[in-house]
């Protein structure tokens, strides 16, 4: 009963889906500012998608006349189930190495695809001809970058020839991170990162939701609890899928003393890398225009 409860806690709190959650928002708040500055605008303050996410879930939900109702409501808790588990799966490799288990990796790569098989399910249940059209393109962008990123992410299981993620952290605690002792590690960490950014659907790879042709893409008929767990899904992306390649490329990450500013760092770097390509993809769109 006890190891029940534990288990329960594990994922419900931390590292689960309230550590997850609560980052993540403020991740989404970090995306947010960095743009509005780039924009020469303020920007919301730290606590604003906080105040969304609770102003979102004490909204009525209202379900379209022609949806399919259990597909359409129960689409967005497989994502918030399937962002979940990758998150509290991925700190329990990191703080306890040895809890690993032969392919935890492509489970979590199986469960990292949640997320978007969510918005595809309930774009295309609601009914909605611009959520169908949503939805396809959501298919399509999966079908272009998941191939390429499950490449990447097994460069370093050819290398240590182990496909355990726990495997992985360990030998670059022994040996240093992947990316800076193994080029071809490094190819891999930047064409992983290319795909990041689509699987988070930001900039350029925001076909799915396109707001000036389709508005809100699959989410058009969403509203209500359901509409902030989508949006909590997503800000909760924006914190798991960095530390993911954080785990297999980065050394992990780690809270035990000095690592924990190493973590940090570590986080922020993605985040200063991730800053100057929104820069340099609103520079060009300015020079176009």
């Amino acid at each position: 009963m006890s190891e029940v409860l534990l288990a329960l806690l594990y994922f419900l709190i931390f590292p689960g889906f309230l550590f997850t959650a609560v980052i993540g928002l403020f991740a989404a708040w970090v995306d947010r500012k960095v743009t509005a500055r780039l924009q020469w605008r303020v920007g919301p303050p730290w606590y604003q998608n906080f105040i969304d996410f609770l102003k979102l879930m004490g909204k009525e939900t209202i379900i379209p006349s022609g949806a399919r109702k259990i597909t359409f409501l129960s689409a967005p808790l497989v994502g918030l189930v399937g962002i979940t588990l990758v998150s509290l799966m991925l700190w329990q490799m990191n703080l306890y190495p040895a809890t690993t288990f032969l392919g935890d990796l492509i489970v979590i790569l199986y469960l990292s695809i949640l997320p978007s098989l969510a918005i595809m399910i309930g774009g295309a249940a609601s009914g909605n001809p611009l959520a169908s059209l949503g939805a396809s393109r959501e298919i399509k962008l999966l079908l272009a970058y998941e191939l390429p990123f499950i490449v990447a992410i097994f460069t370093p299981v050819v290398i240590i020839k182990d496909i355990r993620i726990g495997s992985i952290v360990s030998y670059q605690i022994n040996h240093g991170m992947m990316f800076t002792h193994h080029i071809s590690s490094l190819i891999a960490l930047v064409v992983a990162f290319i795909c990041m950014q689509a699987k988070l659907t930001l900039a350029p790879f925001d076909i799915p939701e396109a707001e000036q042709e389709i508005m809100a893409g699959p989410l058009i008929e969403y509203s209500g609890p359901s509409l902030a767990m989508f949006k909590l899904i997503k800000a909760m992306m924006l914190f798991t899928v960095p530390v993911f390649l954080i785990t297999v490329f980065a050394g992990g990450m780690r809270f035990g003393g000095i690592q924990a500013l190493y973590s940090v760092i570590k986080y922020k770097g993605y985040d200063a890398f991730y800053s100057s390509c929104i820069f340099d993809y609103c520079f060009c769109r300015r020079n176009e225009v």
